[in-house]
């Protein structure tokens, strides 16, 4: 499937410096359902995003792993961001040493300054076990003395994002305007064909993901929205922050 990547950025240039984003997910397209608005927007703020996929995602019913791979490939190029997959075990994704010592590994490697994790209230057990891999990677990527490849860092800030397994209206620590990027969002859901064009099931679910951004947006007066969540205080360095 070919997917445009012919999108103009909706936002300003970075004032900040340059962040190193890294988006934990425990397959293809939970990233781009969950926070693909935010993505793009960091995109073209000139930060660096990596998507680590830590599953393939597969067997589903109208997937298999090469479709996967290919539709991963056109959401990147829809969102500009960079992609790993560490090809764990797709629904017996467990929460081991090895597994989040792999992911420290590639924090260390991007030198991570903000990582993305999947709330930790899901109904889906690979979203779970991945939330608890990623987040004590965090804490592992800062051990000295350690046989993980590369250097110490400890990530920021670690935040949660929303998939759509829950069926619960999220109560989000802050909500992130991504009012120009909902059409780009949605370009990047459709890219995974197998998941939300072919399989009847899914069919509605683009549509109802942007309603949810829509609500969130409506909330805070811009066109749309994506929700997020921290356990840890957020912070505001002045009130212009605030919309």
């Amino acid at each position: 499937m070919s997917v445009s990547s012919d999108f103009t950025s909706a936002a300003p240039p970075a004032t900040t410096p340059s962040l190193s984003v890294v988006v934990v997910a425990p397959h293809p397209d939970d990233a781009e359902l969950g926070m693909g608005g935010t993505i793009a927007r960091l995109v073209d703020e000139g930060h660096r995003v990596l998507v680590l996929d830590l599953t393939d995602g597969e067997p589903t019913p109208k997937g298999t792993p090469e479709r996967r791979r290919q539709e991963a490939a056109d959401a990147d190029r829809v969102l500009g961001c960079e992609r790993i997959n560490l090809g764990l075990r797709n629904r017996e994704l467990e929460h081991t040493i090895e597994a989040r010592h792999r992911v420290a590994a590639v924090l260390r490697e991007r030198r991570c300054d903000i990582l993305f994790v999947p709330h930790p209230d899901d109904v889906h057990p690979d979203h779970l076990a991945a939330t608890r891999i990623a987040s004590d990677a965090r804490f592992d990527a800062k051990l000295t003395k350690s046989t993980i490849q590369g250097e110490p860092i400890h990530p920021r800030r670690l935040i949660h994002y929303y998939c759509t397994h829950l069926k619960a209206v999220p109560s989000p620590s802050f909500v992130l305007d991504i009012s120009g990027y909902r059409e780009r969002k949605r370009s990047a859901i459709l890219a995974y064909r197998s998941q939300v064009i072919d399989h009847l099931p899914n069919q509605r679910l683009p549509d109802q993901v942007d309603v949810r951004d829509r609500f969130m947006g409506f909330q805070i007066g811009v066109e749309a929205a994506e929700p997020f969540w921290c356990r840890e205080l957020p912070g505001l360095r002045d009130l212009a922050a605030l919309i």
